[in-house]
């Protein structure tokens, strides 16, 4: 079979230091979506198994370090993707990288069942000029992601040199992410650090869970500091060490502080404050303002792959985001005592 005649995914992962001996099928089912034990064994009988550099059997046991590497083939998920003319918030443009600021309800890449108005259709339409870009691959140009209902900095790649390059550097964990949120309550430590294997959890498939001990889940290290104290919210910058799914809104959960207005993680329930009836108005119509979780990826710095220059982008908070902190001042100041 032809490698190039196929579709394929390339996974890349760095075992902790602390990472005890465990069979790399297992280990890859830990942390890939929608992968199956017997799907890594096909990949490693094809020789697209790597440790180190080093083609492995499924049954290879990973030790502290260890640079994993895994093609795995897939059907195009009869997902025809369509160039579309939608509009970008483009604030840096070069030959090799483009750095936008993603709206709320922009979905990043097309699935089953949401083929069109993702950030890819947008982008094969702007970049189709571009070989990465009019191949049909449902993630072209992606270096990470950021949640439907999270906004913020992205970085894409405009070829397969700089997506291998910077994807490196996430690997390596060089970019420094911040993210603002405006989360329930107020935590006691004003600045902290919040480490905690992230997961699948295992009551919910479509959410993530904290496992502080055993060997499930991937390894999650997030760094918070108290910004704005409003009383029965509060605004947080989070730095990323890593970059899980859903880390910021599973580690906040876990430390008892939910994203505001987060549907998935418990934020969209009343879970500060007052029992009067018009408190709860307020907060309904705070949830009005923003309907989706309050997280916003602010900055996102990392060296050029052509310049090695340290380079650093800034969005700031959308509209909606900055009435709702507004409104929580105003309603701060002129609560009844």
């Amino acid at each position: 079979m032809e490698e190039n005649s196929e579709k394929f995914e390339l996974y890349r992962f760095t075992a902790d230091k602390g990472q005890t001996p465990l069979r790399i099928d297992k280990f890859l089912v830990d942390r890939i979506e929608n992968i199956s034990r017997s799907k890594i064994k096909t990949a490693s009988e094809r020789g697209y198994l790597f440790v180190n550099d080093k083609q492995v059997k499924s049954n290879y046991k990973v030790k502290p370090g260890d640079f994993i590497q895994l093609k795995t083939f897939y059907k195009p998920e009869k997902i025809e993707i369509t160039p579309e003319d939608i509009p970008i918030d483009i604030i840096y443009e070069d030959e090799q990288l483009i750095i936008i600021n993603k709206a709320v309800n922009m979905v990043v890449h097309p699935a089953y069942g949401n083929e069109s108005g993702t950030l890819v259709n947008a982008l094969m339409y702007y970049l189709k000029d571009l070989p990465m870009f009019n191949a049909g691959e449902i993630r072209a140009g992606l270096v990470h992601r950021l949640d439907k209902n999270t906004s913020g900095v992205m970085v894409i790649a405009k070829d397969d040199e700089t997506l291998s390059d910077i994807s490196k550097q996430f690997f390596n964990r060089i970019p420094e992410k911040k993210y603002l949120a405006l989360v329930w309550g107020v935590p006691k430590v004003e600045e902290g650090t919040i480490t905690g294997h992230i997961g699948r959890s295992l009551k919910d498939r479509k959410k993530m869970s904290v496992f502080p001990d055993g060997e499930y889940g991937k390894h999650a290290v997030t760094h918070y500091k108290l910004i704005k104290d409003l009383g029965y919210v509060s605004l947080i910058e989070c730095v990323l060490e890593t970059g899980r799914t859903h880390q910021i809104r599973a580690h906040m959960k876990y430390l008892g502080h939910p994203i505001f207005g987060d549907t998935e993680y418990g934020g969209d329930e009343i879970l500060r404050g007052t029992r009067f009836t018009k408190y709860k108005q307020f907060v309904q119509n705070c949830f009005k303002i923003m309907p989706a979780q309050a997280l916003h990826a602010a900055s996102l710095e990392f060296n050029h792959p052509k310049t090695n220059e340290r380079i650093k982008f800034n969005v700031e908070l959308p509209e909606n985001f900055k009435e709702l902190i507004n409104k929580w001042e105003f309603y701060l100041q002129n609560r009844e005592i």
